[in-house]
């Protein structure tokens, strides 16, 4: 017999402590096998509270163990309340600590734990809170006590990109479709919208048009900007942004820019508001007919031209404008370009202003004084002129006297002969000289002759003779006296004798002269008076009348 003696029990050999079974894994195994009926993770119980401690509570769920609940844990998905011993609460099972205790968390009907819990949400529309934990390819996981995903057309994310901005952060939602096994279709964006239209609502009961309100810049575009008002959207136009003209709203705005504007429209049915910003300060068009009356005298910059005009800025929210008609009496003007650049000051006169239109007309070629003011003096019939060539038509040429008076000079009044266009006597630019025929300066017209300037054969005998000469002439008409002294140059010869009148034999005339004859005594013979002419004979005559007025020439016999 050996004096050895072993021992009960022997200590385990190296390596043998690391297969032992932990006692967490024991307990496991005790309760798998002697406690079949205790709760199951995600299983909801009703706790009673045990104990308070520092940072946790324990509870009693009917189980062998009691749980654990955090306490930080139930303020943040709790009621928001302190626990007291003995209170009954309702808790989901999430699981055992290393020590044995099970694991609690609040119960929050819009955190389901199971598929059967997620349907009655799904049915009732109950809203659900989750945590977003990550982007994935069309969407959004999230944690809303069951793993669920949110497309991206239902995150109510409008750029994709900003998609990751989510992730970690709490969100409200629905599930969006029957819940299935291991798919839970979430919609964030319903939410979202049907939030802001009670926003909107709310909003819109509690303004009226008047109302100065605060605003944040959410969007801008070419014609405005768009505010946010706490919940419901406004538009402030471009044109209710500043009494100066304005072309972009990024020269004034900038994205969340704060602003105090004016509710100027308001539509509560069709969910419209309107915005003025400007209408916060006094409106420049008070008093404006008082400081530009018609024909004042104004100074201004360009600050735009179109294609029928230039506006001038005559102070800070007051515009003029200068047509292209009045801007230059000649009427020449294609374009504003062609008479004011801007930037530059020009003097000008008001025309006309209408303060309900906020419309203010200028001109530009009135400053520079009414060239036809005193154009009946200066062009009187008969005057000559001389201008330059500046429009040829098939009825006439158009000369330019001055600046801003213009003449019309007709085909039949270009030449002495007869032409077929104004371009085969005259070539645009061309000084000429013209006689004026015609004026209206009611109707800014002047009719100009050019022929009129060309001496007739007439002018020009008239102009090689005088009063007193004795010349040759031929008789072309005995009576009443015509000669022909010239080419195309014929006198009136009043000297002429009237031709005595001879009665021929036998004829009824005779006849009645013989009786007549025969009871009275025969009268004497009348000489006849004056020079009797013979048509066709030459001789010489005398000038005794030279008329250029009435281009008459008179001659007596010699």
């Amino acid at each position: 017999m050996s004096d050895h003696v072993a021992p009960l029990s022997s200590s385990p050999l190296p390596g043998e402590a690391s297969q032992e079974n932990t006692f967490a894994q024991l307990l496991a195994q005790f309760d798998s096998q002697n406690d079949a009926a205790g709760p199951a993770i995600g299983e909801q119980r009703t706790g009673h509270v045990v104990n308070l401690r520092e940072d946790v509570a324990l509870v009693d769920i009917g189980a062998k163990a009691e749980g654990v609940l955090p306490l930080q844990l139930w303020r943040d998905q709790g009621p928001g309340t302190d626990l007291n011993p003995g209170e009954a609460i309702e808790v989901i099972i999430e699981g055992r600590d290393p020590e044995g205790s099970f694991k609690l968390s609040p119960f929050s009907p819009d955190r389901p734990r199971n598929l059967e819990q997620a349907r009655a949400a799904f049915e009732a529309g109950r809203i659900l809170r989750g945590k977003v934990t990550g982007v994935v390819k069309g969407g959004l996981t999230v944690d809303v006590g069951l793993r669920g995903f949110i497309p991206q057309s239902k995150s109510g994310v409008r750029n994709p990109d900003d998609m990751h901005k989510l992730v970690g952060q709490e969100i409200r939602c629905r599930i969006a479709r029957a819940p299935e096994e291991k798919r839970l279709i979430l919609d964030r964006r319903s939410l979202i919208e049907e939030e802001q239209k009670a926003a909107e609502q709310q909003a819109l009961e509690h303004m009226q048009v008047g109302d100065e309100v605060e605003g944040t810049v959410a969007s801008l575009a070419t014609y405005g900007a768009f505010l946010d008002l706490g919940g419901v959207d406004a538009l402030l136009h471009v044109s209710d942004m500043s009494w100066t003209r304005l072309g972009d709203p990024a020269h004034l705005l900038t994205l969340n820019q704060k602003l105090t504007v004016k509710i100027i429209k308001l539509d509560r049915e069709k969910r419209r508001i309107s915005v003025g910003l400007k209408q916060l300060s006094p409106d420049p068009w008070a008093g404006v007919p008082e400081r530009y009356p018609d024909g004042a005298r104004i100074h201004g910059r360009v600050t735009r031209t179109t294609d029928f005009g230039a506006f001038v800025e005559l102070e800070p929210g007051i515009e003029g404008l200068i047509h292209i008609s009045e801007m230059s009496w000649s009427r020449r003007i294609r374009k504003p370009e062609d008479a004011v650049k801007v930037g530059e000051t020009v003097e000008a006169v008001v025309l006309s202003v209408h303060r309900k239109d906020r419309r203010i007309s200028l001109g530009l070629k009135q400053a520079l004084g009414d060239p036809w003011a005193d154009a009946e003096t200066r062009f009187k019939p008969g005057t000559v002129v001389e201008g330059k060539v500046r429009n040829l038509q098939q009825f006439g040429a158009f000369i330019e006297i001055t600046e801003g008076v213009d003449g019309m000079i007709h085909i039949g009044d270009i030449s002495p002969e007869r032409i077929q266009h104004p371009n085969t006597v005259l070539k645009l630019g061309e000084v000429v000289k013209a006689q004026v025929l015609e004026i209206d300066v009611a109707k800014r017209r002047l009719r100009l002759g050019m022929k009129q300037l060309i001496p007739t054969p007439m002018e020009l005998f008239m102009a090689a003779h005088q009063e007193g000469e004795e010349m040759s002439g031929r008789v072309v008409k005995a009576y009443p006296g015509r000669v022909q002294l010239d080419e195309a140059i014929e006198a009136a010869c009043p000297s002429a004798a009237a031709p005595v009148r001879r009665i021929e034999e036998g004829t009824l005339a005779a006849k009645l002269a013989a009786v007549w004859k025969s009871n009275t005594p025969a009268p004497a013979e009348p000489e006849p008076v004056g020079v009797t002419l013979k048509s066709g004979e030459v001789r010489k005559f005398r000038i005794t009348v030279l008329d250029p007025a009435r281009h008459r020439i008179e001659v007596e016999a010699v």
